[in-house]
């Protein structure tokens, strides 16, 4: 069984940063490609960003790009996403997820096995 945790979410102003952390858990052995979605009430769920089991390869939605930021921690199957430039817009639950069976990146919620609880961000003067 593999679990995967968010946690890092809350209510920041515009303008302001939040940094979300991810953790996947219950294969020792597997690198996970890693990747963030959000859904905003009323919305349907969208990409944001993701990051290949090597850290190497990574790739954002274009409405947070130069904005936000995924990176790898040193602890395996650990991954961060630094939100900064906050917009109202950004206001959303926002979802980590994980595949051992995709090399690369993706930007499909299908191509993920493994889903977590989601942690808020709102953003909102």
């Amino acid at each position: 069984q593999v679990q995967v945790v968010e946690s890092g979410g809350g209510l920041v102003q515009p303008g302001g940063s939040l940094r979300l952390s991810c953790a996947a858990s219950g294969h020792t052995v597997t690198n996970y490609l890693m990747g963030w979605f959000r859904q905003a009430p009323g919305k349907e769920r969208e990409f944001v960003a993701a990051v290949s089991w090597s850290g190497i390869t990574k790739a954002y939605a274009d409405s947070v790009k130069g904005r936000f930021s995924i990176s790898r921690d040193k602890v395996p199957n650990t991954v961060f996403l630094q939100l900064n430039s906050l917009k109202p817009e950004d206001t959303a639950v926002y979802s980590c997820a994980a595949s051992e069976k995709m090399y690369g990146v993706s930007n499909v919620p299908h191509d993920y096995e493994y889903w977590g609880q989601g942690t808020q961000v709102a953003v909102s003067s």
